[in-house]
């Protein structure tokens, strides 16, 4: 194969260098004739990477597409601590509607949204999102950056503190981000078209499922002012207030997020160019985190009590209903993502995903659906 043809040339090259009869018209001939196999060799793997059964899967018609699409992000985190009174906090921002224009061009489909009716630059949140699609593998490419418009949404003190006035206060003393990849493969791709419910790029003809794996990495980021969020339950709470457990008073940490997965998708057609897919993965995930916390005097202590090693199950979950035509598509999808990290004396619960809906125009037809 490929890796075969590279081995031989290089032993052709090393047979060229010792040779002293041979000419150098014939030296670069043979150099020449090497080249041009590994060429169609990587021709013909990339070629198989799309290679699907047409009784099943209507390939793509055409070269470009536009999208216009609307996405409602949703973030949760839940903080919480392990000592002899377990507290936890649960943050999340009001869901705000982004709009933003995607373009593809074959396997390449990228795009950027922008909040909509948010013009303060200091809270605007960004996302941009890369992806390549063929009916063997995928890759997502994501970046994503929160503003400072978060809520407590919920809150656990201890015992016998009611912690209703909490509910709901805005609080801009926490950040995230997240910046990663998720990759796949589809074991069955020449009868299922994964990009077909989530990509837009083929037409699903049959109903049929998959099994799939994947590997992916992410870096999770969360900054917490909590001297702002110890105010903030004072404020609230009054005499009933009570002080932030050890385990909470951090000022930043990153999640390094390394993971293997594995799962089933299934496209049910419905009717002529209409099909709703699922899939869901469980995720084997190595976890490394490093932040900073405080001790009991409130000074800072760099990575005490933050710096583990350890394996979670994680889970992604899509689904998506969509119409098209092959000229013209519209559809929404769901995908969420859970990530969960447990040690001893820390937790944290992150489900973060999106909610989409789109329309889009494919144009520039391939020759070969050219009428004659």
């Amino acid at each position: 194969m490929l890796w075969g043809s590279l081995f031989c040339l290089a032993q052709d090259k090393d047979s060229i260098g010792d040779a002293t009869t041979a000419s150098p018209t014939s030296q670069a001939a043979l150099v020449n004739a090497q080249l041009t196999s590994i060429r169609k060799q990587i021709k013909k793997t990339v070629r198989g990477f799309d290679r699907l059964d047409t009784a099943y899967i209507e390939p793509q018609h055409y070269i470009f597409t536009v999208m216009l699409q609307a996405t409602n992000n949703y973030d949760w985190f839940t903080l919480r601590s392990a000592g002899p009174d377990v507290q936890s906090v649960t943050f999340s921002p009001d869901m705000n509607i982004r709009l933003g224009p995607f373009v593809g061009w074959k396997w390449f489909f990228a795009g950027y949204t922008f909040e909509l009716g948010n013009i303060n630059l200091a809270r605007i949140k960004q996302q941009l999102d890369f992806s390549v699609y063929s009916s063997q593998i995928g890759v997502d490419i994501f970046y994503r950056r929160t503003g400072n418009d978060y809520k407590l949404r919920d809150a656990q003190l201890g015992n016998g503190v009611d912690t209703s006035p909490l509910e709901g206060k805005p609080f801009s003393g926490v950040k995230a981000g997240i910046t990663g990849f998720d990759s796949y493969y589809i074991f069955n791709h020449g009868r299922f078209s994964y990009p077909a419910a989530f990509a837009q790029s083929t037409q699903q003809k049959v109903s049929c499922g998959s099994w799939m794996a994947g590997l992916g990495y992410t870096k999770n980021t969360l900054e917490l002012d909590h001297q702002r969020l110890q105010r903030l339950i004072d404020s609230s709470l009054g005499s009933n207030s009570v002080p932030l457990d050890s385990g909470l008073m951090f000022h930043k940490v990153s999640y390094h997020n390394f993971s293997l997965s594995g799962g089933y998708a299934y496209n049910w057609v419905l009717r002529k160019n209409w099909l709703f897919g699922a899939s869901l993965q469980a995720a084997l995930a190595y976890k490394k985190s490093v932040g900073d916390v405080v001790d009991d005097n409130n000074n800072d202590v760099l990575g005490l009590g933050f710096d583990f090693k350890n394996i979670n199950l994680d889970g992604i979950g899509r689904f998506g209903i969509v119409y098209n035509n092959m000229r013209w598509y519209a559809g929404a999808s769901i995908i969420v993502h859970t990530n969960n990290y447990h040690k001893p004396r820390f937790r944290t619960n992150n489900t973060f995903g999106s909610m989409n809906m789109y329309i889009g125009y494919n144009f520039g037809l391939k020759s070969r659906y050219k009428k004659q």
